[in-house]
């Protein structure tokens, strides 16, 4: 058994995502979720083609700029992203997290130019993907900022939590204990415990936020479910 150590991992980051907001009112659901606590906004960019789904683009994400002042978490789902980085840029987002699957060999360039518009960047992997393929983009000279951890086929909101994708978040904290690990797709407060103690701290919740009752109390839950996990080191063990 390995040793269980005691590291310090990056805070809870609560993401929910806009997919399953109202979208004929985008901007008040923004200022509705921020007051109840939440991080991030999770911007679901589905292109049509690396994904079935046809969402939102760079125009929404600079419309809504203008009403908030919150972290952009901007997931992109698309076949080319690096034709995308220019207008994410100069529309305001914060992050821009690609895909591994289509930038094995531009991914050096890709990373160079989302941090020279000043945004944090991340790389995605689909279920299916092994993790060490995104270990050299976190080693690289000029890494990535976050490894976002699909747990759903990406592409359609509300599909199930599949547990077997959790090996790839506990590599990822065994190895990297001071990045930013993100989990998105079927993520609920019956979930954030394999989530959390596999080594995930950003956490992207849709329907489970949007749809509760109390979203407030979905999102503390969900920090709650990291900040125990973490104060316990439990992915290490």
């Amino acid at each position: 058994m390995a040793q269980n150590l005691e590291v310090k991992v990056p805070r809870a980051k609560i993401a929910p995502s806009m997919l399953s907001s109202d979208f004929s009112n985008l901007a008040s659901e923004a200022k509705f979720i921020e007051e109840c606590g939440a991080d991030w906004l999770h911007m679901d960019v589905m292109d049509g083609h690396f994904v079935p789904n046809l969402t939102i683009g760079a125009p929404v994400i600079k419309s809504l700029r203008k009403h908030t002042k919150m972290y952009m978490d901007c997931h992109l789902m698309v076949t080319n992203p690096m034709d995308y980085v220019d207008e994410f840029v100069k529309a305001g987002a914060s992050g821009f997290t690609f895909h591994v699957e289509v930038a094995k060999d531009n991914w050096q360039e890709l990373i160079h130019k989302i941090k020279a518009g000043g945004m944090r960047a991340g790389v995605a992997l689909r279920p299916g993907t092994p993790v060490e393929e995104v270990f050299p983009l976190v080693e690289s000279q000029e890494p990535v900022d976050m490894v976002l951890v699909m747990t759903v086929e990406p592409g359609f909101g509300g599909q199930s939590f599949m547990p077997e994708t959790m090996p790839k978040v506990n590599a990822l904290r065994r190895k990297f204990p001071l990045l930013d690990i993100e989990v998105d797709g079927g993520l609920a407060p019956a979930t954030i415990k394999q989530a959390a103690e596999a080594g995930a701290n950003c956490i992207v919740a849709g329907s489970a936020v949007f749809g509760a009752k109390d979203p407030a109390e979905v999102i503390a839950t969900l920090r709650q479910g990291v900040d125990a996990a973490q104060t316990s080191s439990i992915f290490f063990k």
